[in-house]
């Protein structure tokens, strides 16, 4: 695991708080445009560390994740699920699929998003917040799959200083999947969010 930057700040929050994106699927989009889901993640495919539920797979984008404001702008409206994930109290993780009309725009969109994420840490911090990203290498999975994460701590905080978060962003061929955990509670579950990422790119054909 390599320790990929830490940094104090003031600016744009980034923590618990997830930012909405402007990309959703909406009643004008024909439904002869979507073409059959690809697989997803069931409860049992989460580590077993946590007592999982989970909403119906919808169609949309859902929210983004963390520190990708203005993510993902410019993408497909159509072909795109999600499934959110909750715990009863300590953790959060949910699942988004796309299906783009190309291999090529599927790669561009997994660079991207993988390149974003590594500069979360890197983003303007709340006054008294501490960032440190972490690279936590590559799952060998189809076309590929790598696991990032970061830890936020705050020093001015009286409860639950501390935030940690996975992303996980994998490829099929013209298929994106992105897996992303956070909790403010414990250390991260790296091999065991590995395993439900590969789980999550073999699923989805």
């Amino acid at each position: 695991m390599g320790v990929r930057t830490r940094m104090r700040g003031s600016g744009v929050v980034v923590g618990a708080a997830v930012l909405a994106v402007g990309v959703a699927s909406g009643p004008a989009v024909g439904a002869d445009q979507w073409r059959p889901r690809p697989g997803t993640l069931y409860i049992s495919d989460l580590p077993k560390t946590e007592s999982w539920r989970a909403a119906p797979v919808s169609r949309g984008w859902g929210e983004a994740y963390d520190c990708l404001a203005r993510w993902p702008e410019g993408q497909p409206e159509v072909n795109v699920w999600k499934r959110d994930f909750t715990t009863a109290e300590t953790a959060s993780a949910q699942q988004k699929v796309v299906v783009f009309a190309t291999e090529a725009e599927a790669i561009t969109f997994a660079d991207t998003t993988r390149r974003n994420y590594a500069d979360c840490a890197n983003r303007p911090q709340e006054p008294g917040v501490t960032a440190t990203g972490y690279d936590h290498g590559v799952v060998d999975v189809e076309e590929g799959a790598t696991l990032q994460g970061m830890s936020t701590f705050d020093a001015d905080a009286q409860d639950r200083p501390d935030f940690n978060y996975l992303w996980g962003v994998g490829r099929d061929g013209d298929t994106v999947t992105l897996v992303l955990w956070s909790s403010y509670w414990g250390e991260p579950p790296v091999a065991a969010w590995k395993n439900t990422l590969r789980t999550a790119v073999n699923k989805l054909y």
